[in-house]
């Protein structure tokens, strides 16, 4: 595997997404753990892939596509969510169905059927192209500035973003940010893990990292050193026994979860029953 690294290029450009997917699952997965984001997150994710179907259809890179309905779908789940309150989960629902089918409509139209189509469903790091990391290296920076930039707004508002609203912090405009970078962390997992296996790799690095430590940049780290064994795990799988690499590094992610979570469980008993 490693000589087939040196020697493929299609290898080191799903090693560097691997890294890239890293980073921003790392990131962005605690702050969505944390502040119970998860399904917001999928339906952000599902909507994206209208954007896919009309970059086909139309014939610019569907990532583009992608990302530009990822980012209305956020704008539009954070404005219901400001003004809908209940209603937001019935609309997070519905835009989750509407994307899906806009995609399913814009492929209809097309003669033929896209190749790669599954590719952005199921995920294929294998097929990460040139154009894929440019776009996926360009957002990853963006995220991180903006994490780095407002950290401390950030260690505010997820433990408690009344008090920070009070303190004056701009909680509405930090909400909206956030929901931002879910959706350009949506477009650099798509070709990751596909569609319907994001929130997964989303969510499981960011879980595991919660059983090691409580502090909000400890977790950050270790979910991103988690994110990177997960994904060159999968990797390696899917290349030796011919798998798809997005549901092996899902499986890879979720098992390694549900070990933790069985050994904490059982060690916690232990100290309850000495």
């Amino acid at each position: 595997m490693i000589e087939a690294i040196f020697k493929y290029q299609f290898l080191q450009n799903a090693l560097l997404a691997s890294i890239l997917t890293s980073i921003v699952c790392g990131i962005i997965g605690v702050i969505t753990v944390e502040k119970k984001l998860v399904m917001m997150s999928g339906g952000i994710a599902h909507t994206a892939y209208g954007g896919v179907g009309l970059g086909y259809l139309c014939g610019f890179e569907p990532i583009l596509g992608a990302m530009a309905f990822a980012i209305i779908a956020a704008l539009g789940v954070g404005y219901t969510k400001k003004k809908g309150g209940s209603k937001s989960d019935v609309v997070i629902a519905l835009l989750w169905s509407f994307g899906m089918a806009m995609g399913i409509i814009f492929i209809g139209f097309m003669p033929g059927y896209p190749p790669d189509m599954t590719s952005y469903l199921f995920g294929d790091i294998l097929s990460v192209t040139k154009m894929n990391l440019t776009i996926m290296v360009v957002l990853t920076v963006v995220i991180l500035l903006f994490v780095a930039v407002f950290f401390n707004y950030w260690k505010a508002y997820l433990f408690d973003s009344e008090f920070s609203k009070i303190r004056g912090f701009w909680t509405d405009i930090l909400e909206y940010i956030l929901l931002m970078l879910i959706a350009l962390t949506v477009v650099i997992l798509i070709r990751t893990v596909g569609i319907i296996l994001i929130i997964a790799l989303l969510t499981a690095p960011a879980a595991t990292a919660a059983f090691f430590t409580n502090s909000l940049k400890g977790r950050m780290l270790i979910a991103t050193v988690l994110g990177t064994l997960f994904c060159i795990s999968g990797l390696i799988i899917s290349y030796y026994l011919n798998l798809s690499s997005g549901a092996a590094i899902i499986v890879v992610s979720v098992s390694c979860y549900i070990i933790c979570f069985t050994i904490k469980k059982i060690t916690s008993n232990i100290k309850n029953k000495a």
